[in-house]
């Protein structure tokens, strides 16, 4: 005989023991210390639970409600609108393979097929052991580095299926494993009450956070009319400072006199477009006047 649903309303969540709830209520009241409306404290509420019981459980849900005078409803909008927040039980390591356009493309969706076969697990899946926990990513911000795995939101830059595998083998093994940039790893609760805000008492773990490599700033010097050598013809371009005529600029660097034309582009962003400017026979937009 089937079961049937009769769809009876779920009973309340159960509350934490009382000393894990007093625990998490004087680290939940230093949080919310910190806002001038309780209700923004909610995010970093969520991390504190998350980093409790490694995801956000019923339970956390109804203390975050009561903590912050919300709704179960209003708390499980957010938790669900969000990534970050895991909806049931996970692995001490989040592995998440970018798989968005340039990481793909440069071996990301390689790198996420093979651990899954190597894993034995799918997207969102856990090992058996649960040490891991697999997921494509659409974004991690580290396309000059691409492609990209981060373990608990820390950076493993320039990936391939085989570096990979290791990886995860040596977080499987309890391995010590190193990111390329940034602070030594932490388990996935340890990373979540450090997204709640609390510090990372770690000797050395502060002062390892990296920040963007130096690909990610080559905009940054080119925009500070800094020269960036050996990235190609483009990379020479000096930008001039705020207030400077930019083809003046340009054009006293390459020794041109004052209105005489490149004899080649740097790159196509210097091209001729077809627009109403450059070919009034080939209007980009209406030719209409407004209100004709």
């Amino acid at each position: 005989m089937t079961d049937v649903s009769l769809g009876m309303p779920q009973l309340p969540a159960p509350d934490y023991p009382a000393e894990v709830r007093a625990r998490l209520e004087a680290d939940a009241k230093e949080v919310i210390a910190r806002y001038p409306g309780a209700r923004s404290a909610l995010l970093p509420l969520l991390h504190l639970v998350q980093a409790e019981e490694g995801h956000v459980t019923r339970t956390g849900v109804r203390f975050c409600a009561e903590m912050l005078d919300l709704t179960t409803a209003e708390v499980t909008a957010v938790a669900t609108f969000y990534s970050m927040y895991r909806r049931g039980p996970g692995g001490d390591y989040q592995v998440g393979v970018c798989t968005n356009t340039l990481c793909a493309v440069m071996g990301g969706d390689a790198i996420f097929e093979t651990l899954q076969k190597h894993l034995g697990v799918g997207n969102g899946g856990t090992t058996e052991d649960g040490k891991v926990t697999l997921e494509h990513i659409e974004c991690n911000a580290a396309c000059d580095f691409a492609p990209v795995v981060m373990v608990n939101w820390e950076f493993f830059d320039n990936q391939t299926p085989d570096s990979a595998k290791r990886l995860v083998d040596d977080l499987r093994e309890g391995r010590t494993v190193a990111p390329t940039r940034g602070a030594p790893l932490c388990t996935y609760k340890e990373t979540a009450r450090i997204l709640a805000g609390f510090p990372d008492r770690r000797p050395g773990a502060v002062e390892a956070t990296g920040g963007a490599g130096p690909a990610s700033l080559v905009g940054l010097r080119l925009a500070k009319g800094e020269a960036v050598p050996g990235a190609g013809p483009a990379a020479d371009h000096v930008v001039p400072q705020r207030g400077a005529d930019p083809a003046e600029a340009e054009g006293e660097r390459a020794g041109r006199a004052p209105g005489e034309a490149p004899a080649t582009h740097p790159s196509s962003h210097d091209a001729p477009r077809d627009t109403s400017a450059s070919d009034p026979s080939h209007p980009a937009g209406p030719t209409a006047e407004e209100g004709e």
